[in-house]
């Protein structure tokens, strides 16, 4: 059995992974993200690693010194259009998340306004048994005070008899 072949593709295989971790973003600028950008020297596209030098002095700044300053603009022209590619990423995703900001925001709301309709329903079943309770003692006061117990005892009878004493007797 051939193992060369096996071990070349398991090399090549790490050296693809390896290369795709040095593109991950830790905190800390990383010149490995500039490796797939391409410029255009003269008439070929160049990978930029290979046309300038690429530093990193501070933690989050990347340095690119062209070595041919005629390639300057190249370079500012596929920043700018990286940039304009980011900001356009970014503006997708600012628009997802003011959506989604909104619709919460609004079952919030929603939810509020629910509970708020619900509270004023207590308040004012409670206030209608307050009112209750109150009129119902001011009606038995007024008619204790206004009324005597002969009066009293008039009227029951009168109400017996308009009904029919056989309702009271079954």
């Amino acid at each position: 059995m051939d193992y060369s072949k096996i071990e070349e593709k398991m090399s090549k295989t790490i050296s693809v992974y390896k290369e795709n971790l040095a593109e991950i973003r830790a905190g800390r600028a990383n010149p490995a993200v500039l490796n797939k950008i391409k410029i255009d020297y003269y008439g070929t596209p160049t990978p930029i690693n290979q046309i300038a030098g690429i530093s990193v002095p501070e933690a989050r700044l990347i340095v690119i010194q062209p070595w041919d300053l005629n390639l300057l603009k190249e370079i500012d022209k596929e920043a700018e259009t990286i940039l304009a590619d980011a900001r356009q990423k970014a503006l997708k995703n600012q628009n997802r998340i003011v959506n989604e900001a909104k619709e919460e925001a609004a079952r919030i709301v929603k939810h509020a306004q629910e509970e708020a309709l619900l509270e004023k329903k207590h308040a004012m079943n409670d206030m209608k048994q307050e009112m209750i309770t109150v009129a119902s003692l001011m009606a038995q006061k007024v008619v204790a005070a206004s009324i005597d117990t002969s009066i009293q005892d008039s009227l029951v009878d009168e109400t017996l008899k308009e009904m029919g004493e056989s309702t009271w007797l079954s």
